[in-house]
């Protein structure tokens, strides 16, 4: 038994042996030695550079993908805000014909029931255009801007501190979400 142990410790030493010159002639060898290892280490930059490229379009369609959605999603808020503006827009004429009716009811005898139910559907009219974002655009005393103003007319005032100002305004303008839906129609002083 000691002699099969040691005929198996002599094979198993002489095998080692073998596999250590083994590996020192392939870790000796280089490239230019072995047309199996030049193309095993071209195929492997060969990889590497489909890797890398596959990544980098990855990539490219990811922030693609991204910039789609955002103007998507910037389109759409977009097209609720114009569909938002025509129908408030609409609204606009209506106001203007309340203003009217409580004008000439308060100038007139009317019966006070008249009055107050004009008031009470023109309150109601720019609660409901509050509600949504739209504003007056408050111009009279403001200095002319063109960016809110549209002149009519000029008018020439005496006060020096009157000139380039709004002195009256002949249609009121309103702003939706800080964004002119229609310009206010004033007469500057000149």
């Amino acid at each position: 038994m000691k002699k099969d142990k040691k005929v198996k410790q002599d094979e198993t030493a002489e095998m080692a042996g073998k596999s250590e010159e083994i590996v020192e002639e392939k870790v000796e060898e280089t490239p230019e030695e072995n047309p199996e290892l030049a193309e095993a280490e071209s195929q492997i930059e060969k990889l590497k550079g489909e890797v890398a490229d596959m990544r980098d379009q990855y990539l490219r369609l990811q922030a693609e993908w991204d910039n789609y959605r955002r103007r998507t999603a910037k389109e759409r808020l977009e097209l609720i805000d114009s569909a938002a503006k025509d129908v408030l827009s609409g609204f606009l004429p209506i106001l203007d014909d309340c203003q009217r009716a409580l004008k000439v009811l308060h100038d007139s005898d009317a019966s006070e029931a008249a009055v107050e139910g004009t008031e009470l559907i023109y309150n109601k009219l720019t609660g409901y255009l509050k509600q949504r974002g739209v504003e007056r655009i408050e111009a009279v005393g403001a200095p002319f801007d063109t960016d809110f103003h549209e002149a009519v007319a000029q008018f020439p005032v005496d006060d020096p501190e009157k000139k380039n100002t709004v002195i009256d305004v002949t249609q009121e303008g309103y702003t939706l979400n800080g964004n002119v839906i229609r310009y206010a129609k004033v007469v500057v002083g000149i």
